[in-house]
């Protein structure tokens, strides 16, 4: 998830540009950078790795020479495809430099299209998906428009403009993934074409000046004025004017704008009041981003594990060890039962706190996976160092392209959920469970331990994540009823069996996070060895009923809870609700979704329970105290 920004118009482009990147730099923070048409006619590109800041630094010292300019983009970038760099931020240009794209999704088929480029005799200065766009424009754009005469320069310019959309235009079938895309070009010095394709784009109207940008928050400080671009829709964007088409270049009916009435924080969060709840709503497409390019129809694709250690040792290892801490411990108990089940592959889920000081018998060839969100944690890349000193693989499960878990290990696996604001950890969370499945998937099929159909019938399930994760979020309205009387208890205790234990101990990780109320996860068969004794009349108790194989059971420790006057709020799948509903005075139901792939939807409500029982609270939801985002000390 990266930050665009356009402009076109009579004002200086450069302040419009930085302002917004300011404005959009939550939305990625490792590099970012501009391209204007300046005054001589042609475009310059000014980019660096770093906050936006550096950039600003970085053209305050060719102010002069960019000062005039009245059109330009700009992107903040959340790396996805090549390491943080200068050469790797965006824009992207054509070797001419006469091109400057700006990029904020995955083009899945990048390698295939660069590959092509190169053999026509192409030269690619970066590393990333998004750079093989100016290419293709500049291979569609065709010969150069001959010179003309005054006296048709307005019919010429019109002309120029609908060339450069029947080049994007062109082009865009060939791109495969996600995408939100604008494109300027030095021969039309007062276009902008703006693209939307699962990706969001928005232009903002205000007089003889338009803007473009990903997120409403970069155009409050000029417009109100928006018009939200659909999926499969491109624009036309000219100073007093925007004309919309489909992608195959049928003109669209105009589309007034809408006025906004958000302030500047509140649109930075999208309209939701703090961004856990948007990060919480984000998880739909969060997931099918983290997906793409990973499942094919017979099974998972997960090109970084095609050759070398990591690809042999998935192939070949006696035994996983996960490592991770807080949220990703419990991501990793997932992934170390998915292992199991899926690849016959004897697996542990270790603290990366714990695990270098109790000796680990890690042997050579061993594959330790270390999962973290912002790919910084201390304990697990100590950890992860630690198994990679006695001979093992090193894989990791990152957020945070670039970071040191991810460089420090022989392969990485990145989540590409897009940045995650809140310190409370939501659609990381899911993401990675997710990647962990596909790992599991790739596993089996290496390892030949599950037949070719029901591999592929697997990937079919992990594919629906996406749209079971958007119908579990339709729980809120119960979940928020449910968070008021939360609220006003002092205990909650979350139980669950098998991988509904791991949701379970999530669950009490986010609320006691955010609430500041005291709460336990329990396997539900142990409330008996002792916990059952805490249980009083009104106690609040969560319980989870996912897991088909294993409801009963948990139906009778909710039975034991029942007796002692426990009050419980049963989370379970439509199918097995005829199995909890005796049992609970309240019930979220879930959709049906196989258990292995369970946890990623269920953790959605209690995400919510937590989040709304925090507002009730008044606590800072967002900044909970004592906490940081990224734990870089041991």
């Amino acid at each position: 998830m990266c930050g665009i920004v356009g402009y076109v118009g009579q004002r200086r482009a450069l302040p419009v540009l930085l302002e917004g990147l300011k404005r959009l730099e939550y939305r990625g923070y490792d590099s970012a950078g501009v391209a204007v048409r300046a005054e001589n006619g042609t475009v310059v590109v000014e980019k660096r790795a770093g906050r936006v800041r550096v950039l600003e630094q970085a053209v305050q010292l060719q102010s002069g020479r960019l000062s005039g300019a009245r059109i330009g983009i700009g992107h903040t970038r959340w790396a996805t495809h090549g390491c943080p760099s200068d050469v790797n931020a965006h824009p992207h240009a054509d070797e001419a430099c006469r091109i400057a794209v700006v990029h904020n999704g995955i083009i899945e088929n990048h390698g295939r299209l660069r590959a092509e480029l190169i053999r026509r005799g192409h030269t690619f200065a970066s590393q990333t998906d998004s750079e093989v766009v100016a290419h293709l424009i500049e291979e569609g754009l065709g010969p150069e428009v001959p010179a003309v005469g005054a006296a048709v320069a307005e019919d010429m310019t019109l002309h120029t403009g609908r060339r450069l959309s029947r080049a994007v235009q062109a082009v865009l079938p060939r791109l495969h993934g996600s995408f939100a895309l604008v494109i300027m070009w030095d021969a039309a010095p007062e276009l902008l074409i703006g693209v939307r394709y699962q990706t969001p784009l928005v232009i903002g109207a205000s007089g003889g000046e338009r803007f473009l940008a990903s997120d409403i928050s970069a155009l409050l400080p000029f417009t109100r004025d928006v018009i939200v671009l659909r999926d499969g829709e491109m624009a036309e964007v000219r100073p007093d004017s925007q004309c919309l088409f489909t992608f195959d270049g049928a003109l669209l009916p105009d589309r007034p704008p809408r006025h906004v009435s958000w302030d500047a924080a509140a649109a930075e969060r999208g309209g939701f009041a703090h961004f856990m709840l948007k990060e919480i709503h984000e998880q739909p497409e969060a997931l099918a981003q983290t997906l793409r390019g990973r499942l094919g129809p017979d099974g998972p694709v997960l090109a970084e594990l095609a050759t070398g250690s990591a690809a042999a040792a998935l192939a070949e290892a006696r035994r996983a060890v996960l490592v991770a801490c807080g949220t990703a411990h419990h991501a990793a108990v997932i992934g170390r039962a998915l292992l199991e089940a899926w690849a016959h592959l004897p697996a542990e889920a270790d603290l990366g706190s714990e695990f270098r000081y109790r000796d680990p018998l890690i042997t050579p060839g061993d594959l330790v996976v270390a999962v973290s969100q912002s790919g910084e944690t201390a304990d697990t890349l100590a950890a992860l160092r630690e198994a990679m000193r006695r001979g093992a693989i090193g894989l990791a499960v990152a957020n945070a392209v670039g970071s040191t878990i991810a460089r420090q290990a022989d392969v990485a696996l990145y989540t590409m959920a897009g940045p995650e604001i809140s310190v409370c950890s939501t659609k990381a969370y899911t993401t990675q469970i997710e990647v962990l499945s596909v790992l599991a998937l790739q596993a089996a099929a290496v390892r030949c331990t599950m037949p070719a159909a029901e591999i592929a019938r697997w990937a079919a399930e992990i594919a629906r994540l996406p749209g079971l994760a958007r119908e579990a979020l339709a729980l809120e309205p119960e979940v928020r009823a449910l968070a008021a009387w939360l609220a006003a208890q002092q205990h909650c205790f979350f139980i669950g069996r098998g991988l509904d234990w791991a949701s379970a101990m999530e669950g009490q990780l986010k609320l006691k996070e955010i609430t500041y109320l005291h709460a336990e996860a329990y396997a539900a068969g142990e409330l008996k060895h002792g916990p059952l004794a805490l249980v009083t009349e009104g106690t609040p108790v969560i319980a989870l009923f996912t897991q088909a194989a294993l409801a009963e059971k948990t139906a009778s420790n909710v039975a034991e809870v029942r007796a002692r006057g426990g009050r419980v709020v049963g989370v379970c799948t439509h199918a097995l609700r005829e199995t909890a509903d005796p049992v609970c005075q309240d019930l979220l139901v879930l959709p049906d979704v196989p258990a292995p792939l369970a946890p990623v939807v269920a953790a959605i409500p209690l995400q919510l329970l937590a989040y709304h029982t925090a507002v009730a609270l008044g606590t800072d939801v967002d900044k909970p105290r004592n906490l940081a985002k990224s734990v870089t000390v041991e």
